[in-house]
């Protein structure tokens, strides 16, 4: 008996996936190097907290980490678009890279800021979200066709720009091309979104 749930217990450890583990964790201070503590105090002297989320892979390399930390901070708060349609950009980039922990921060900000949760949950499940406003048909027909395509279409184009202008259709790109970045940062470091957070389901291939 006994040797029949071992071979059992064998058998369950050969078909159980492997779990994936966080290859790039947080530095303990006392390995961190002069200039990995220095950027960890730029860091917190502007964001009001420790390094967290992409910021811990990217601490490896203190300048681009404070270098994306910069960048963040416009393509975050200071765009032409209003939260709720920034934050939509933000949802459609992460959905499309299945970027469970940026979806997991962005996806409550996203309804706070007032985009309709069957919006929001239309792009989780990767179908088109139906009753969007004329603003979020546009930034969701832009982003995901630049997104899929590396690019965009001349009609695509020229309703962004006439829509947004030329700035805000740049800004825009910035928004994708910087979600895009970090979203593969974490995708590579296997970074963990929070216990209990919704696991996005893989796009079929």
């Amino acid at each position: 008996m006994r040797r029949i749930a071992l071979m059992v217990l064998c058998l369950f450890a050969v078909t159980m996936p492997a779990m994936a583990q966080d290859r790039l964790p947080p530095i303990p201070a006392e390995k961190q190097t002069p200039e990995q503590r220095k950027a960890a105090e730029a860091f917190r002297a502007n964001r009001k907290q420790d390094v967290f989320g992409p910021f811990v892979p990217l601490h490896r390399s203190p300048e681009v980490m404070l270098r994306a930390m910069a960048l963040g901070d416009f393509l975050r708060y200071r765009t032409v678009f209003p939260a709720k349609l920034n934050e939509f950009i933000i949802l459609i980039t992460s959905r499309h890279y299945t970027q469970h922990y940026e979806w997991y921060v962005h996806y409550p900000i996203a309804l706070k800021e007032g985009l309709s949760r069957d919006v929001a949950d239309a792009i989780a499940d990767g179908r088109r979200p139906s009753g969007m406003s004329a603003d979020e048909e546009l930034i969701h027909d832009f982003c995901t066709e630049l997104l899929r395509n590396n690019s965009v279409s001349d009609p695509t184009y020229a309703r962004a720009v006439a829509r947004f202008g030329e700035q805000g259709t740049i800004e825009m790109v910035g928004v994708v091309g910087y979600y895009t970045f970090q979203s593969m940062v974490l995708n590579t470091a296997r970074t963990p979104a929070p216990p209990g957070a919704p696991a996005l389901k893989p796009f079929p291939k």
